[in-house]
């Protein structure tokens, strides 16, 4: 699952034990954001930068409160660090051709 928000967060299962999950980030600080206390590995070589192990539980319950705690009409123009516009923008355009192509 990639989720969009303040942070750019992949979210996958983990390999060897189905009550964890896998957080995964590019930019340093991302994960940390949303679970400042977990413990974030980085790895140069690998195709997320940094990334985490969290108790599923607690990626639930982050989640959910990411969702209740919108509070805008435009999710772009919510951004805090503008420097991610151009980025986000970048996406959202790739899906609007997605959508236009598998209409």
């Amino acid at each position: 699952m990639w989720i969009f928000s303040e942070s750019f967060l992949s979210i996958v299962a983990d390999k060897f034990d189905p009550d964890v999950l896998v957080v995964r980030a590019r930019v340093e600080g991302d994960i940390e954001r949303y679970f400042p206390n977990a413990a974030v590995l980085e790895s140069a070589g690998s195709d997320y930068r940094y990334r985490a192990s969290i108790p599923r539980k607690d990626v639930i319950i982050t989640v959910a409160r990411m969702i209740f705690d919108i509070d805008y009409p435009n999710y772009k123009s919510s951004l805090s660090d503008h420097r991610r516009s151009p980025w986000y923008m970048t996406v959202w355009d790739s899906m609007w051709r997605m959508q236009e192509a598998l209409r």
